[in-house]
């Protein structure tokens, strides 16, 4: 992966030497295995719940499965929009406690939530306001616990490594264990809520969640850990408004004219060394009362430095690739919500005795994602670079992604069609809750093939905003990637709630709906999307004057 240019990143000779030495004495391959073990009981302890959830809303609490898939949505995003927010690792453990406690409540008591509702019956009894409070607690303080440490674990561990090429691989494998560990929990953790007790299924959650917290203290010694800073937002905020306070200045060229945080002739950043967004060099120029007589900053919102505002510069180029993310996730998350209550629908019989749990069809994206990451790390990536002599970039990465989630979407489309037909045929559209003679494994190609994308995408966006934003902002990097996925689940409950309001296409009873037209829609908007994003990535490319690769991954952007 490429370091940046001297207007950008520093130098990863510089940065080193800068470290202080309880950082350089820390941290390595040793600190990787207690990162792992603790990512492992987060994600099966925030999976084993979260995976369910629609059929715990439907089964348990009588919700229409579209709303429950609505709510399921709203859950991932605020999960994915708390890393954004600083939630801090302890904290987070303490809100899964309290959350998974809350859900062994909710599915031990039957105060706490309706009778249950017969299958066919068009009269079911919803829960009461103290039931949806309860309920919505339980939810909420589980979801800051998941939310609060999953991409927090991801900075955690790139910055024990030093080498790019190996902080690459990191992300590869970060993804990897995510994956395989909610395969575990969407299948064994789901199968003993759906076939055993639900209250035991949360009891297991709670148990992985306390492994989790203890593995990763166990391993406190060893972590390397920068030292805090403050919000990295507020410094970016900083940098807009001395800009505007300064807006009346002119312009210079002379490099002394500007504050550097760096004295030393080496280490100036040159004036003229990026032109894009020249305005903002304001927010960097010395007047009057700006600086102490200790030559520090006096008016922190009236004068930032050179690298602050070179900071801020970088977050802004990257803003349009990173938009077009929101929609690149947007298909696969109402295709993730959407399958559960497809599949409720259908025959999910496996031999005479067991039945897949609904819940569990989402573990074939897992299993596809961990399959073919693992493929691309260790066999495709490479041998593609031998054969080219040069390697796919981050870019070429998220952008075959972008085309394999729109061609799932087309898929799905398809599917549903047969669905809808073989409905049709046994005269079920009028029957709430109605089995569709048709195996569920109809779904399987449309989710493998989203998992494909996401080992491609996933991984690279990670890997780009990590190694593109400045040392500086590199917690904030990996909660770059949270961010859009939150904004993807609100914008996909959005867009859902808008199609209900205009069309007939999703009512309470999918088997009387038409999902296919919802399908065919994500594939225009995504088609769409991609030509965006190649716009972008375009436009990137040529705001990046110099090539940029790294000598020791021999890594594109």
């Amino acid at each position: 992966m490429a370091k940046t240019t001297e207007s950008k990143l520093v130098p990863a000779d510089i940065e080193a030497s800068e470290m202080p030495d309880s950082m350089t004495k820390k941290g390595g391959f040793i600190t990787l295995f207690f990162i792992a073990g603790t990512l492992s009981g987060v994600m099966l302890s925030g999976f084993g719940w979260l995976a369910n959830l629609i059929v715990y809303l439907v089964q348990e609490f009588n919700v229409e499965s579209i709303n429950a898939s609505q709510i399921a949505n709203v859950v991932h995003g605020c999960i994915n929009l708390l890393p954004i927010l600083g939630a801090i690792i302890a904290d987070s453990f303490l809100g899964s406690f309290q959350g998974m406690i809350l859900l062994i409540l909710t599915a031990k008591l039957s105060s706490l939530k309706p009778p249950p509702c017969e299958i066919g019956s068009s009269f079911c009894r919803a829960p009461s306001k103290l039931q949806y409070v309860i309920l919505y607690l339980s939810i909420t303080t589980a979801s800051a616990g998941l939310g609060g440490s999953r991409y927090t674990l991801a900075t955690l561990g790139a910055n024990q490594l030093d080498k790019p090429k190996d902080k690459e691989t990191f992300f590869n494998w970060f993804f990897f264990t995510v994956n395989v560990s909610s395969i575990i929990s969407s299948t064994a953790i789901v199968y003993v809520e759906d076939s055993i007790s639900w209250a035991l299924g949360y009891t297991i959650c709670f148990a992985a969640n306390f492994i989790a917290l203890a593995v990763f203290l166990a391993g406190q010694r060893f972590y390397r850990c920068d030292k805090p800073q403050g919000s990295q937002f507020t410094g970016l905020l900083r940098v807009v408004v001395a800009a505007v306070r300064k807006r009346k200045v002119a312009l210079s060229s002379r490099s002394e004219d500007y504050y550097h945080e760096h004295c030393e002739t080496s280490k100036v950043m040159p004036v003229t060394a990026n032109r894009w967004f020249r305005f903002l060099n304001r927010a960097a120029m010395k007047t009057e009362g700006d600086i102490d007589s200790d030559g520090l900053i006096a008016r922190p919102w009236k004068l930032c430095s050179l690298e602050q505002v070179e900071n801020l510069r970088t977050v802004i180029r990257l803003v349009p690739i990173w938009s077009s993310g929101i929609f690149l996730i947007t298909p696969v998350a109402i295709q993730s919500s959407i399958a559960v209550t497809q599949a409720l629908s259908m025959d999910r019989h496996l031999g005479s005795n067991f039945k897949i749990p609904a819940a569990s069809i989402i573990v074939v994206i897992l299993v596809s994602s961990s399959f073919f990451v693992a493929l691309f790390d260790r066999f495709v990536f490479p041998t593609w670079q031998k054969l080219t002599g040069r390697p796919l970039t981050l870019l070429q990465r998220i952008g075959i992604g972008h085309v394999i989630i729109v061609i799932s979407m087309a898929i799905s489309a398809m599917v549903e069609s047969k669905r809808l037909k073989t409905i049709h045929d046994n005269k079920l559209e009028a029957l709430p809750g109605a089995i569709v003679p048709m195996p569920v494994w109809w779904l399987f190609p449309q989710l493998v093939v989203i998992g494909i994308g996401d080992a491609f995408h996933f991984p690279g966006q990670t890997a780009l905003y990590y190694h593109e934003f400045p040392a500086s902002l590199r917690s904030i990097a990996t909660a770059m990637v949270s961010l859009v996925v939150g904004i993807a689940f609100y914008v996909s409950t959005a867009l859902v709630e808008l199609i209900r309001k205009l069309t007939g296409w999703l009512p309470g009873n999918i088997n009387s709906g038409r999902l296919d037209n919802l399908y065919w829609i994500l594939v225009t908007a995504g088609a769409l999307n991609f030509m965006y994003f190649l716009v972008c990535a375009k436009l990137y490319k040529c705001r990046n004057i110099e090539k940029e690769v790294d000598a020791n991954s021999g890594f594109d952007i």
